[in-house]
């Protein structure tokens, strides 16, 4: 209950604005609320449902009552007593449900409840179902524990506007709308993907209204924040800055390349963590419990089984979880039946950061000769159905990064197995991919050519290098007036020469000397790991 702004009686706070709307005449919470409330909502039912028929009849007794009321001068309450009284031959039923749904108050504890929450459950699935209903509840993410940061600012009414950076069923979203339930303040959620700026523009109006007159704040959760366009995303930076809302975005993709930095700097970024799976496992368990569901083939070692397939998703898991009850039920099903009939699947994104992670592991592996590991990557990335073509392109860039000087040979297989990629395409290719890979990954290793690129680069970016002029010798000399300037006249044609030697200068004069590329085709660094402990 809160006091009306305007007026300053006492209003129920969910009819706050429909009290303002009326002029303040209605939703007033007084000693007779009850008793008037009786009189208002059977008065409307009535002249609601009446027929025609209904209306003239009572509109007749309307008329008599008051064409004799000069005379007999009945008292107020006859009158509500005519109009509240169908005329003969149009009586209507109206049970308790009607009345209770006209008045907005709630149904009749007489009446069986039939609530939208006990219809969600019945067709929404395990993972919704199964969403934690307190921040104690939250398996596997310290920021909202008894001593995480996230839970201390909640605790303190301090909630900050904020991003949720997190893989796919860390619970983002069930995060979010816990925050928002244990600080008691309103809740809106939208998705970039359905919403509008003019949708959002609105809420923000209606937020700025609720803090107005009844000073709840409101928390606007925004799931795939990063499919916004930066225009887009511009829209919240006024009413966050202003404190309006509460932003709390959710994210698959790294804040840092995916939300606008404006934005980004009005937000504190939390990291949620990959769900181990020990916490799946007693997501799953509490599952079963909750679902009495007792089948013998749904033991530990199924749960195992079901947690390692869901890579660290929550949801995924309970998904699974849900498919297994239900192929449980079925006769003469065994254990290894059931794993087959599951959906086996990778967590792989090919535009997000799983892709960008696993071709950097890949790339990494050969660079460090673990064939094993390159291999693994490999077909991580051919299953999860990843382009074959960008596969065999980042072998052609390792060829000559890491092997190089090494081994020349390396760079044409490496072309030659993106050339079968090309025309034979997948599932041969993959062969090829894999032939380049391991021979890449067992040859020597040399970045003397690389680095000695990077140096050069580096070089030119100094001022007044990469402009420096070209030593008139080794100038070309098509025209007659470039000759007649001595352009290339003291050039010294290599191949005349004994084995190609000739004392010529080919820098420019202010670098001459320099050296770029070195005689090493390694680093100089000794990894500690693999020195032997001499005191041992």
């Amino acid at each position: 209950m809160v006091d009306c702004p305007i007026c300053g009686k006492p209003v129920r706070e969910k009819d706050i604005n429909d009290h303002i709307d009326s002029g303040c005449e209605t939703f007033i919470i007084g000693p007779n609320d009850a008793a008037q409330k009786a009189v208002n909502v059977s008065s409307n039912v009535s002249s609601f449902f009446h027929t025609p028929v209904a209306r003239r009849a009572t509109a007749s007794s309307a008329k008599n009552a008051a064409s004799s009321s000069s005379a007999l001068a009945p008292p107020p309450t006859q009158h509500v007593a005519s109009a509240n009284t169908p005329s003969t031959g149009t009586k209507r039923h109206f049970d308790d449900a009607v009345i209770a749904t006209a008045s907005r108050d709630p149904p009749s504890p007489s009446l069986p409840k039939r609530t939208k929450l006990s219809t969600f459950q019945k067709v929404a699935p395990l993972a919704e179902r199964m969403r934690p209903r307190t921040l104690d509840d939250v398996c596997g993410q310290e920021l909202v524990g008894p001593s995480g940061v996230l839970r201390g600012l909640v605790e303190a009414d301090r909630v900050p506007s904020m991003i949720l950076w997190g893989d796919p069923g860390t619970g983002k979203t069930t995060i979010a709308r816990l925050i928002a339930n244990t600080a008691g303040n309103r809740f809106v959620e939208i998705n970039s993907t359905s919403s509008g700026v003019g949708e959002v523009k609105k809420i923000f109006s209606d937020a700025r209204t609720e803090l107005t007159l009844s000073g709840r704040k409101t928390i606007v959760f925004c799931d795939e924040i990063h499919r916004f366009s930066k225009s887009q995303q511009d829209v919240f930076l006024g009413p966050v800055e202003a404190g309006h809302i509460t932003l709390i975005g959710a994210t698959t993709e790294n804040p840092s390349f995916k939300v606008v930095n404006a934005l980004l700097s009005r937000c504190r970024t939390f990291t949620l963590n990959k769900l181990t799976e020990a916490d799946l496992i007693t997501i799953l368990r509490r599952a079963l419990e909750a679902e009495n569901c007792n089948s013998p083939l749904l033991d530990d070692s199924m749960l195992q089984y079901l947690s390692a397939f869901a890579d660290g998703d929550a949801r995924t898991a309970l998904n699974l979880l849900e498919l297994a009850m239900d192929l449980s039920t079925r006769p003469n099903t065994s254990a290894a039946q059931l794993k087959q009939s599951l959906t086996h699947t990778l967590v792989y994104d090919r535009a997000g950061d799983q892709h960008y992670d696993t071709i950097s592991a890949f790339h990494k592996s050969i660079r460090g000769s673990d064939a094993n590991a390159a291999l693994y990557y490999l077909a991580r990335m051919l299953q999860s159905g990843e382009d074959p073509l960008y596969i065999a392109r980042r072998l052609v860039v390792v060829a000559s990064e890491d092997v190089g000087l090494a081994d020349n040979s390396l760079l044409p297989l490496a072309t030659a197995a993106y050339a079968a990629c090309e025309r034979l395409g997948m599932p041969e290719c993959r062969i090829n991919l894999a032939h380049a890979a391991v021979a890449l990954a067992l040859a020597p290793k040399s970045t003397r050519a690389y680095r000695g690129l990077a140096s050069a680069m580096a070089a030119v970016l100094e001022p007044g290098v990469a402009g420096l002029p070209v030593p008139v010798h080794l100038r070309n000399a098509p025209t007659r007036l470039m000759r007649e300037m001595g352009f290339g006249r003291e050039y010294k044609y290599n191949p005349d020469f004994v084995e190609g030697r000739v004392k010529q200068e080919y820098l420019p004069e202010k670098i001459r000397g320099r050296v770029f590329l070195e005689d090493r085709d390694l680093g100089t660094k000794v990894d500690e790991e693999l020195v032997p402990d001499v005191g041992g």
